[in-house]
């Protein structure tokens, strides 16, 4: 099969390492890529990821048998639909199944009519219609834009003075520009947050192990919150007991929703969990692969990738057994400089072999006269699996020195949480 890839961060870096082990391989593509997936397929320059007619053109001159959507812009943009018109298979959901992600007021309402466990909110397009819910409410709130807006859309204002700020700086002042026509205001949960990502044909659910995943930038859950930090998987504290409730209160009914309105979701289903005292409530839901936490999943993927997305797209995932390793893998983002905020970027880069048992994925790099450079916030993912979270742990810290570059900073309490059992 020739296969491309869309994306250019280190969760498509670990989805074309993982499709590379796969025997039904022939031609795999990045669009863009990086660093890192050169050396595994052929990066592909010189092509926007907007531009749908080129990337279909491009499918047909390759003789591409499958595409996969690594972000969500381009699925919440209709990359699936437009390549489905002319006849391209497309491993990631359709614009109006996107809309789970991709709309923040959807999803609320989505799970509402399907009776999935999620926090009390309200929707406003109004500011001043938003002002007088939040004073009429008392509990501590979230306070979300309903579309994408690149990962800093979700606000936790600690008064009710910020979240006036906040509420005006979204809809009046229009900082997260059309992303913020529409606001959510929600009950802040407590609990430990745990990430559920599932393969699915629109019909058959197949879950993924759990992750979680590191938020903030510092050591000990400090700092302010960032794309991620980190991940380990399996998380111990998701139990078989509560795979088995997400998957009957939260996936399945999730997926059967979508299509019985017509809108199938096929490719990566993926529920943000919030462990609380009165059971699992979904914090959000994403179109596609979590990043960091594909750099953990995949390497415990025993299956071939690229069988289980095909079986997606043809609507034969119940035919396919999903196995994975009993092993644990840990994933340490090494960021620039300046992260979450205005990072240093250009640095070079030195990398070092790292052991068998390990990978590096590129995910903020580029390559500027034969030398690899830094060029974003979240530079690389560490990963390295074990036999269990521990050796995981000990195995990426003690080859960290291994990768270096001017204003490297990382968290140095990654997994922890699941030696300790608490966040």
């Amino acid at each position: 099969m020739n296969a491309l890839v869309i994306g250019s961060g280190g969760r498509e870096h670990a989805i074309v390492w993982k499709l590379k082990q796969s025997p039904k391989l022939s031609n795999l593509y990045v669009l863009p890529g990086n660093p890192g997936t050169a050396g595994l397929a052929e990066n592909i320059s010189g092509i926007s990821m907007v531009d749908h007619a080129a990337i279909v053109e491009f499918s047909k001159h390759k003789q591409i048998d499958l595409v996969i959507v690594g972000p969500e812009a381009p699925l919440a943009n209709g990359m699936a639909d437009s390549l489905s018109a002319e006849g391209i298979r497309c491993f990631g959901p359709k614009r109006a199944a996107a809309q789970i992600e991709s709309s923040k007021v959807f999803a609320k309402d989505f799970m509402a009519r399907y009776h999935i466990p999620t926090a009390k909110y309200a929707t406003f397009t109004q500011y001043e219609d938003a002002i007088q819910y939040l004073e009429s409410v008392n509990y501590p709130i979230v306070i979300k834009a309903s579309g994408l807006a690149a990962g800093k859309g979700v606000i936790l204002p600690e008064t009710l003075d910020k979240a006036k700020t906040t509420l005006k700086s979204i809809l009046v002042d229009k900082v997260f520009g059309n992303a913020g026509d529409e606001v959510v205001i929600e009950e802040r949960l407590i609990g430990q947050e745990v990430s559920l990502m599932a393969f699915t044909d629109g019909t058959s659910v197949l879950p993924m192990l759990p992750a979680q995943d590191h938020k903030r930038l510092l050591d000990d859950d400090e700092g302010p919150n960032t794309g991620g930090m980190g991940a380990y998987a399996p998380a111990p504290i998701f139990t078989a007991d509560l795979l088995n409730e997400a998957m009957e209160s939260v996936l399945k009914p999730a997926v059967n929703g979508l299509k019985s309105e017509g809108t199938p979701f096929v490719g990566i289903l993926y529920a943000g969990l919030m462990l609380t005292q009165n059971g699992i409530r979904v914090l959000e839901f994403n179109c596609r692969f979590g990043d960091p936490e594909t750099q953990v999943v995949l390497p415990l993927l025993e299956t071939d990738l690229l069988e289980i997305a095909e079986a997606c797209v043809t609507g034969t995932l119940a035919d396919i057994d999903i196995r994975w390793k009993n092993r644990a893998a840990v994933c340490v983002v090494l960021a620039s400089k300046g992260y979450p905020e205005k990072v240093e970027s250009g640095k070079l880069v030195t990398i070092e072999e790292l052991p068998e048992n390990m990978v590096c994925f590129h995910a903020g790099t580029k390559m500027d006269s034969g030398k690899i450079i830094t060029s974003g916030g979240r530079v690389f993912g560490l990963t390295a699996w074990a036999g269990d979270i521990e050796s995981a742990i000990d195995t990426a810290y003690s080859n960290v020195t291994n990768i270096a570059f001017e204003g490297m900073t990382y968290r140095r309490d990654i997994g922890h949480r699941a030696l300790k059992g608490s966040i």
